[in-house]
């Protein structure tokens, strides 16, 4: 079968002939419909090193956000699990036999440390292939929704979604603003999943026009780029600043005017990986906000994002690309020509 392949660290991928996988104990085999190419595959492939924190040893197949199709059944998988049934796919891979594995929190993972790999995708052969191997229990159905729109959600729904949950709490009440910097993938959802979960005014930025527009569309007031950013998105708030922020890019300059607009009380989600850092002061910090950070989501939170999709409360933007195209997909989001999230669809699309 075909598949992206990364081979060796700071090198391109490859579109490459590899062996079908079989299904282990436990286990699926999962014809691919949609595989999502994220910027966490560019790190991967651009910048991490061996013995880095966070590098993944190659060779792997790439790809972990993905949908398909069950094709057969490892040994002693349950029958409700439907071959020929549409599912997504929860990406994070932990030991399974912790506490917060068996919260579903694979992300957190008490033993990451002793795990081969981080995901399916991470270290483990993902989805930017016609076939796939899948741990059973990490299958979400979709029913008669359309598996490759779905795709994205595995990563750019169930991140903004985990980080958009947890910060509830500072937006109750009537009154509230939330802010989103980065309105890729992954922020365009959180403009949607805040508008459906809360009451809360959404402010986004972007320096992208388009993505602006976009955001516009689904209830956001939006602020460019430039020297009154921080004042225009304080104006936005009447003065009083966000209750809640989500940085989607994670750069020190973005994380800097988020927290320049934080409200006292506040809470600041750093979800991009850019690496930025924050510099406190006790003087310059609003009191009792503070800064924090999420990765990816729960397994049942996964589902709950599903739920949302099938309601019609949120929709990826997307861009399908065939296994022909899908090295064409890596090279136009290096290049930041990809609006919303380009999938890749072995089936052809």
């Amino acid at each position: 079968m075909r598949a992206v392949v990364f081979e060796n660290y700071g090198r391109f991928p490859s579109l490459k002939d590899v062996p079908k996988p079989e299904p282990g104990p436990g286990e699926v085999l999962l014809r691919v419909a949609g595989a999502g190419a994220c910027h966490s595959d560019i790190s991967v492939y651009r910048h991490f090193r061996e013995g880095q924190p966070g590098a993944q040893k190659p060779p792997f197949v790439l790809g972990h956000e993905n949908s398909g199709w069950v094709e057969a059944l490892g040994e002693g998988v349950s029958e409700r699990v439907e071959v020929g049934g549409a599912y997504l796919v929860y990406g994070p891979t932990g030991c399974g036999h912790c506490r917060r594995c068996a919260r579903g929190q694979d992300t957190y993972c008490e033993n990451a440390a002793t795990m081969p790999y981080m995901a399916v995708g991470l270290g483990r052969d993902g989805g930017m292939a016609e076939y796939m191997t899948v741990p059973a229990h990490h299958l979400v159905p979709l029913g008669d929704a359309d598996p490759v729109e779905a795709a994205p959600l595995s990563d750019a729904g169930l991140t903004p979604y985990h980080a958009i949950k947890e910060a509830l709490p500072h937006l109750e009440g009537g009154g509230r603003h939330a802010l989103v910097i980065g309105l890729g993938g992954l922020g365009q959802i959180g403009v949607q999943i805040l508008r459906a979960l809360t009451g809360a005014t959404v402010v986004a930025t972007d320096i992208k026009e388009e993505a602006r527009a976009e955001a516009e569309s689904y209830g956001a007031i939006t602020v460019g780029a430039g020297e009154r950013q921080v004042e225009q998105i304080r104006e936005a708030t009447g003065g009083r600043g966000v209750d809640a922020a989500f940085d989607f890019v994670g750069a020190t300059p973005t994380i800097t005017t988020a927290a320049a607009v934080m409200a006292q009380g506040g809470r600041l989600t750093v979800v991009g990986i850019a690496g930025g850092t924050h510099q406190f002061s006790f003087f310059t910090n609003p009191y009792e906000s503070y800064v924090t950070s999420t990765y990816w989501g729960a397994l049942g939170e996964l589902w709950e994002v599903v739920d949302m999709y099938r309601a019609g409360q949120i929709r990826p933007e997307v861009e399908r690309f065939s296994m022909d195209e899908a090295l064409e997909a890596y090279r136009k989001l290096e290049e930041g020509k990809v609006f919303g999230r380009a999938v890749v669809v072995p089936g052809g699309v």
